[in-house]
């Protein structure tokens, strides 16, 4: 049977959740920036809730209760990779719903004329200069409804872009936080609701994995692993048997 599964498992109590780090180098605070942790929890039958963090250094670690004490100490983001294609907007951009910047700075001007083998090498990053009209709104840019559409549009037109985000530095979890529904804590970040979650990322393993066995690209399955693990996800791959058994056109 395929399988998609949690790395951690919401059904025991003790795995204490590990933040992921999502923060972008034009960010003057934190206020401004991506949501600062890639964070996913489950309820468990109980008096308690069981978290799932996602953390693909599994460096940090900070309290299972939102009322426990936490000192730990988190480490810088890590840095844009050097050399990345970055598509910056701004405010009139996502008002417009532009993609030309998108295309503009990656040379991607249709989802057909693409290079990926470029691509998964430099990465793709976005500096988002947003400005609010209330200097003093606390919302996360994922919680603004026209730059969550924005990115809506772009993920409509190029549904296999997740695979090519500079993943290290937190443009893969940034992205989904755009799609996702959640909510914000200020001591976890951005709070993923479990099941969109699930059916965000399932919806993109079958999209890049077919994408990039359709480009050429060796290891099509580690690829697409290794972009689930980065929110939390192993995948089986009895699932990829599956795909490969039932192509959704025939050859």
């Amino acid at each position: 049977m395929a399988s998609i599964r949690p790395l951690y498992s919401p059904l025991s109590s003790m795995h204490r959740p590990v933040p992921f780090r999502v923060q972008s180098n034009s960010c003057k605070n934190h206020l401004d920036c991506a949501p600062s942790s890639a964070y996913y929890q489950s309820q468990h039958q109980g008096p308690f809730s069981v978290s799932v963090a996602f953390n693909p250094s599994g460096n940090y670690d900070f309290s299972l209760y939102d009322d426990e004490e936490d000192t730990t100490e988190v480490s810088p983001p890590i840095p844009p990779t050097e050399g990345r294609y970055e598509v910056v907007i701004d405010n009139d951009i996502i008002k417009l719903l532009d993609l030309a910047p998108f295309q503009s700075a990656t040379g991607i001007s249709s989802p057909s004329n693409v290079k990926p083998k470029e691509f998964l090498e430099r990465t793709i990053g976005f500096t988002i200069n947003y400005t609010k009209e209330d200097e003093y709104d606390p919302r996360e840019l994922s919680e603004f409804p026209d730059v969550r559409l924005w990115f809506v549009r772009l993920d409509a037109a190029y549904p296999w872009l997740p695979v090519l985000l500079d993943w290290r530095a937190g443009e893969l979890a940034r992205y989904a936080a755009m799609l996702v529904p959640h909510q914000m804590s200020m001591k976890k970040g951005v709070v993923f609701n479990p099941e969109a979650l699930e059916l965000f990322m399932m919806k993109k393993v079958f999209i890049v994995y077919s994408w990039l066995k359709e480009q050429d690209i060796p290891m099509p399955r580690l690829k697409t692993k290794d972009m689930a693990r980065m929110l939390g996800f192993g995948i089986g791959d009895e699932l990829f048997d599956l795909i490969d058994k039932q192509p959704t056109s025939p050859s």
